[in-house]
Order: C-alpha cells, then sequence, then structure tokens
C-alpha cells in the first residue's frame, strides 16, 4: 500500500522533570523523566510531587504482574461441543503453550480464561513477551492457537484472533481485574509538614477529597473499577515519549488512588493494573524514544527493562496525582495554574 510523502514531522513538546526519589527492584534511586505533553501543567505538577519524593525516604514501586493478552473467538456446531471444546484446551494448556512458544523464543503461556456466550468461545491468552509490550507476539500466537485447536476438534471453526476479551484498548471490567500489560503499585509515606509546606495543605484534607472525589465520584460517574484523577495524562505523556503505542492509554487510564492517615503523616499509593509499555519493537527506533528511554536507564539488552520502565511510570503518576489532588484542596489553585501557564504559552517556546 502506498502513502503520500510527507516530510512533516508531528512535534510534541517534551520536558525532562525530577529527579523523581524511586525505591525499585532493590536500588534507590533519583530518576529524570521526560513527558511529552500539550497540558503545560502537567510537568509542573509532576515536578512539584517530584520535590515531595525527594523530602521522604522515596516512593516504593512494585510490579505484581506482567502479562499481554490476546483473545481468539471459536465457533462450535453447538453447545454442548463448545463447552466440550473448552474441557479439552485447558486439559491440553502444555500442549497449547507449546505452539504459542514456537511463534516467539520471548511468548510464555501464563494463564488460559474461557468464556462461552452459546456456541461461541472466547479465550483469553495471557502471555509474557519479555522487553516487547507484546501485540504482535501476542496477536501471532493467538493466532497459531486458534489454527492448532481447530485442527484438533471436530466441529469449530476459526472466527477471529480478536475477540474483544482480551481487551485491546477499551475500558473493561477484565483488565482491571486480571490485568494487561504490567499491574504495578506505588506508595509514598509523605511527612506533614513537607504536606504543609510544598503542597500547601493538610493529610486530612487529601484523604477527604479521595474519597469524596475519587471514590464517590467515581461511582456516581459508573467508573469501571477506576478511582482516581487523572492517571491518563502523565501515562500518556510517557508513552509519547518514549515511542509506545499510545492508544494503550485507554487501559491505563484504570486504576485507583488511595490515601490515609499514618501517625500523623499522608500515605498515598497509586494502583495499576494495565501499564504496556516496551523498551525494544515498534516506535523505540525513533531517536527520540531511545534517547529517552537511555534517560531514564531503561536499556533494552537489560531483561527486566520494560519492567523497570513500568515502575517508573507508576512512580511518576504517583508524583502528578499527588500534586493535583492537593491543589484540589486549596480554592481556585487548580484553575489559577491553567490560566497562567496554558494562557502564556506560545508554539515556539521551549
Amino acid at each position: 500500500m502506498d502513502f503520500k510523502d510527507t516530510k512533516i514531522s508531528t512535534l510534541i513538546p517534551t520536558k525532562i522533570v525530577g529527579p523523581i526519589h524511586i525505591s525499585y527492584d532493590d536500588n534507590v534511586e533519583l530518576i529524570d523523566v521526560p513527558l511529552a505533553t500539550f497540558e503545560l501543567p502537567i510537568w509542573h505538577s509532576t515536578k512539584r510531587g517530584a520535590i515531595v519524593s525527594q523530602k521522604t525516604s522515596g516512593i516504593n514501586v512494585v510490579v505484581t504482574e506482567d502479562v499481554m493478552t490476546r483473545s481468539i473467538v471459536l465457533e462450535a456446531l453447538s453447545l454442548e461441543i463448545a463447552i466440550n471444546c473448552a474441557r479439552w484446551i485447558k486439559a491440553n494448556e502444555k500442549q497449547i503453550n507449546t505452539v504459542i512458544n514456537s511463534t516467539s523464543r520471548f511468548a510464555a503461556l501464563k494463564s488460559i480464561h474461557i468464556e462461552n456466550v452459546g456456541r461461541l468461545l472466547y479465550v483469553r491468552l495471557s502471555m509474557e513477551t519479555g522487553n516487547a509490550s507484546g501485540h504482535n507476539i501476542t496477536t501471532k500466537a493467538a493466532d497459531a492457537v486458534a489454527i492448532f485447536v481447530v485442527s484438533n476438534f471436530e466441529n469449530i471453526k476459526y472466527v477471529s484472533v480478536s475477540g474483544n476479551y482480551c481487551t485491546d484498548k477499551k475500558n473493561s471490567s477484565i483488565n482491571g481485574i486480571l490485568g494487561r500489560g504490567k499491574r504495578v503499585s506505588a506508595e509514598i509515606l509523605v511527612p506533614r509538614d513537607v504536606c504543609e509546606t510544598i503542597l500547601k495543605t493538610t493529610p486530612e484534607k487529601i484523604v477527604a477529597l479521595n474519597v469524596k472525589k475519587n471514590f464517590v465520584g467515581s461511582i456516581l460517574s459508573g467508573g469501571v473499577r477506576s478511582a482516581n484523577a487523572h492517571f491518563a495524562n502523565v501515562v500518556l505523556a510517557l508513552y509519547l515519549a518514549t515511542g509506545q503505542d499510545a492508544a494503550n492509554i485507554v487501559e491505563a487510564s484504570q486504576g485507583i488512588t488511595f490515601a490515609d492517615i499514618d501517625n500523623g503523616n499522608l500515605y498515598f499509593s497509586v494502583t495499576i493494573p494495565n501499564i504496556i509499555v516496551g523498551t525494544v519493537g515498534n516506535g523505540k527506533n525513533y531517536e527520540f524514544a531511545s534517547s529517552n528511554l537511555g534517560i531514564m536507564k531503561c536499556d533494552p539488552s537489560d531483561q527486566k527493562s520494560a519492567k523497570r520502565l513500568s515502575a517508573i511510570v507508576a512512580a511518576t503518576v504517583l508524583c502528578s496525582e499527588l500534586s493535583l489532588m492537593a491543589a484540589q484542596t486549596v480554592e481556585g489553585e487548580l484553575v489559577k495554574a491553567h490560566m497562567e501557564l496554558e494562557r502564556g504559552f506560545h508554539a515556539d517556546a521551549s
């Protein structure tokens, strides 16, 4: 397929924010983070959160799951055959894993979840994909699995390599429950004096706002397994800066912000079940992407670099989420910041 040649580049303002004080994988580091965004207050908000992290023992980050998913759709001649096929698939997981392994040296089956709707079968395959985000790896593997099942089980036909039970680039309960990408949690304990001097508020006000805004407000809106202020803003900025598939912010916008009082200090955490990032693959070969990954020491030759990147994403989200929540406890602060920062911006500004 031919496309018209163009010399136009899409430029997105990018600034290095930090350093963020992060504790991850037995290392304590100060990490600078590149953020590409048109919403200029994001830089300032994240910077304030980074300053808070420097005044504490740091942001503790844990990556608890690492899977990418793809769901095939199969159709049986009858409901009974569909149920029998589902049982056959579960009984032959080792063989299915062998099929998956044959499609990529990085692909490995972690789990299978199956739902039937009448004679339709939705088979959700969760896989490890190394340092790649895993879209293409899982699609190729899922296609091979579908062909394998159809060739080994009578009266079953191939419908699609993707049946929306994955779920790719759409908001869903299943991704919030089972995860898609990296499931990451980050926490910080902010001393009361730091909260009052840097965030200009109190631990009690942030905890109360988190309940009334993120929990009650999200319930009223019908939010799907989400209770946060703006995870998507920072996730998108990091995705764009590092050559990720930006549409995956749909999944990464899910997550929960939790705040509590701990001996008079502020305990604050974010949990994000769907951070989809890679340090190799499409988009990472651009000079800006590889350079920005290098700033964060996410070396693709390191087998854990994609997990490291997801940990940095979560810590950065926490910084901006904490700062925004603090701002929203102070009447007029959010409006004032946006008006001053965005109305004074010029397209040619550095």
